[in-house]
């Protein structure tokens, strides 16, 4: 009875992994500046598990410490909070998984040097539903305005 119930527990663990977003965009160490506007590309991996997208936070914090703490603990200015729908997008030529992308704002406010770009998804997932949260994150680095060297 403990396998069966480690087994399933397992399938459950891997069905959930498997609903799991990624950071498509800016890739890891892109350089930004405040006040400019970037792309955010979350992807989603195409599974057979059902999921229901319930919500997506994209926030944005300045590391003045090594490492930065984890965005589950600090997510920092939220640059987009709202829907996630998912796409295939056919008439890019290319095949890619399911994303959608967000345009967001570097804040004015953002200091050069490392900062945090992390996204919060929240879902439901299979046939029960069990609620499933998680982050990813990347690393920014933020260049200074040229007015600040005048």
């Amino acid at each position: 009875m403990k396998f069966i119930s480690s087994v399933v527990l397992s399938c459950m663990a891997v069905g959930a992994l498997s609903q799991g977003i990624r950071i498509g965009a800016p890739l890891n160490g892109t350089t930004v500046k405040p006040g400019s506007q970037i792309i955010v590309e979350v992807d989603k991996p195409d599974t057979l598990t059902g999921s229901t997208e319930l919500a997506l936070v994209i926030g944005f914090l300045n590391c003045f410490s090594d490492p930065c703490p984890s965005p589950m603990d600090r997510i920092g200015d939220i640059l987009y909070n709202g829907s996630y729908r998912p796409q295939f997008h056919t008439n890019t030529g290319i095949w890619k998984l399911p994303y959608q992308n967000f345009t967001v704002t570097v804040p004015e406010s953002a200091s050069c040097g490392d900062a945090q770009l992390s996204v919060i998804h929240f879902s439901l997932v299979g046939a029960g539903p069990f609620p499933f949260l998680q982050s990813r994150n990347i690393t920014l680095v933020v260049e200074r305005k040229i007015e600040e060297y005048i």
